[in-house]
């Protein structure tokens, strides 16, 4: 099946997501509210993060094994990456627009952050990890990075009470659209 990548991108570039159902069948999203990872001060984490973040057992890499951080995002009971969107993924990391942000442990991949770049945008697909902390590290890491590359924002989709605890908030679609504008403005690259 051949995707166009530019009309998928521009999805994306207007505020959809691609997500699976239950029979594995593609569609766009949208959603009223947005959550976003802050990366200004209202980012935070927990005090035993940091002691992990101070012994330094994990390592961060961009795109070292692009396959299995999406291999990972999609191994659990419920899914919303099915094999097709998992194709669509590795087209757009082809192309410059996907990207595994990942934990390290030794030769061990620990955790990881797959995510679609866009601007001045990250937009959060997925997380997982193999290693208790990895993706944990890696979300601390990868703000750090976004910040320093000036990104706009980091749109996690929706919100749950893991990333609560980082400080992620909600946002209406009108101020959503506000941000995504500003961020099509800009040229970051993470890396």
């Amino acid at each position: 099946m051949q995707y166009d990548i530019a009309a998928i991108v521009e999805g994306y570039a207007q505020g959809y997501f691609l997500m699976a159902d239950e029979r594995d069948r593609l569609s766009w999203y949208g959603s009223r509210d947005r959550t976003l990872i802050p990366l200004d001060e209202r980012f935070r984490y927990p005090k035993s993060l940091q002691r992990v973040l101070n012994q330094q057992r994990f390592t961060v890499a961009i795109n070292q094994d692009f396959q299995a951080v999406v291999a990972g995002c999609a191994d659990r009971e419920t899914t919303w990456i099915s094999p097709e969107l998992e194709k669509i993924y590795w087209l757009l990391y082809q192309n410059g627009y996907a990207y595994s942000f990942e934990t390290w442990q030794g030769n061990e991949l620990a955790g990881g952050i797959l995510g679609i770049v866009i601007g001045g945008a990250f937009i959060g697909e997925s997380m997982f990890y193999r290693i208790p902390e990895g993706s944990k590290v890696a979300m601390v890491k990868l703000v750090e990075r976004l910040r320093q590359r000036e990104f706009v924002f980091f749109d996690a989709q929706m919100m749950n009470p893991h990333l609560e605890r980082f400080g992620a908030y909600r946002v209406g679609d009108k101020e959503y659209q506000s941000l995504l504008q500003q961020a099509l403005q800009r040229a970051c690259k993470l890396v």
